[in-house]
C-alpha cells in the first residue's frame, strides 16, 4: 500500500513536467527556463501554486496573479500519470523492475505525444524513435518475449516493421478511397515504435482497440454536432491507449475473435 501511495505521488510530480513537455515542446521552447509561469499573464508560478492537483483545486483553475483561466488538461495529466504510474507498479514490482522502468518511461512518452496530437495534430518523430529506442532496449528484459538477446531484438525488430508496415498500408488504402491522405505520416512512425515495444502481436491489438476507440470518439462528435465526416481526427492517441494496455498486459489477437466449434 505505501510503495503504491509513493508511485502515485512520483507520478503526480512527473506529470508536472510532463505538463511542461506538452506546452513548450511544439513551440519549440526550453523545457528548462524560464521557470513555470502563467500562460496568460507571465507570472511565475510560486512554488506553493505549484503542487500537482492540490493546487488546481484550491484555486479553481486560475492564475492567483491574473485570474486567468488555467486548462484543465495540467490537472487531467497528471492524474492519469499518477494513476498509470501506480497501476504499473502494482503490475509489474517486483516481479520485472527493468521492465517496470522501460514500460513507464514508454507511457510518459505515450502521455505527451496524446496530447499534443489532440491539441495541434502533430506528432513529433522523435517519440517515435524514442519510443523505439526503448522497445530494442527493453526487449533484453521484455517479460513475452523468450529466447536469447538476439531472438529477443528480432522480435522487437519484426514488431517495429510490422507496426509501421501495417499503418502504411491503412494510409495507402485509406488514400485510394478517400482521394485524401487518411492517415497522418506520424502516425506510420509512431505504430514502428509501438510495435517496438509491444512486438507483432501488440501491434495487432493495439490497432484493433485504436479503431474501436477512435470510431467511437468520432461517433460521439458527430452526435454532438462539433465535426463531420470528413472532418481530421487525431489517431495517435487512440494506438498510444492500446500501446499502454499492451505494456500493462499483453493483449493478444485471438482474445478478439471467437472459436466456433467445429
Amino acid at each position: 500500500m505505501l510503495i503504491t501511495a509513493f508511485a502515485f505521488v512520483s507520478g503526480l510530480i512527473i506529470g508536472s513536467f510532463l505538463n511542461v513537455c506538452i506546452a513548450r515542446l511544439p513551440k519549440d521552447e526550453s523545457i528548462a527556463f524560464p521557470p513555470s509561469h502563467c500562460p496568460a499573464c507571465k507570472a511565475p508560478i510560486r512554488f506553493y501554486d505549484n503542487i500537482p492537483l492540490l493546487s488546481y483545486l484550491l484555486l479553481r483553475g486560475r492564475c492567483r496573479s491574473c485570474g486567468g483561466r488555467i486548462s484543465p488538461r495540467y490537472f487531467f495529466v497528471e492524474l492519469l500519470t499518477g494513476a498509470l504510474t501506480a497501476l504499473f507498479f502494482v503490475r509489474w514490482w517486483p516481479m520485472s523492475p527493468w521492465w517496470l522502468a522501460v514500460s513507464l518511461l514508454s507511457v510518459y512518452v505515450l502521455i505527451v505525444v496524446s496530447v499534443i496530437d489532440f491539441e495541434t495534430m502533430l506528432i513529433s518523430d522523435a517519440f517515435s524513435l524514442a519510443l523505439g529506442v526503448l522497445g530494442l532496449a527493453g526487449s533484453l528484459v521484455h517479460p513475452y518475449f523468450s529466447g536469447g538477446w538476439a531472438e529477443r531484438l528480432g522480435q522487437s525488430a519484426l514488431g517495429a516493421a510490422a507496426g509501421a508496415g501495417f499503418i502504411w498500408g491503412l494510409a495507402l488504402l485509406g488514400k485510394k478511397i478517400y482521394k485524401k491522405d487518411a492517415v497522418g505520416e506520424g502516425d506510420i512512425f509512431l505504430m514502428g515504435g509501438i510495435g517496438a515495444l509491444c512486438g507483432w502481436q501488440g501491434v495487432i491489438s493495439s490497432v484493433v482497440m485504436a479503431s474501436f476507440f477512435g470510431s467511437a470518439y468520432g461517433i460521439s462528435l458527430l452526435l454532438l454536432k462539433r465535426a463531420d465526416r470528413m472532418s481530421h481526427m487525431p489517431f495517435g492517441p487512440f494506438l498510444a491507449l492500446g500501446a499502454a494496455v499492451n505494456l500493462y498486459v499483453l493483449v493478444k489477437p485471438e482474445y478478439f475473435f471467437f472459436v466456433l466449434p467445429f
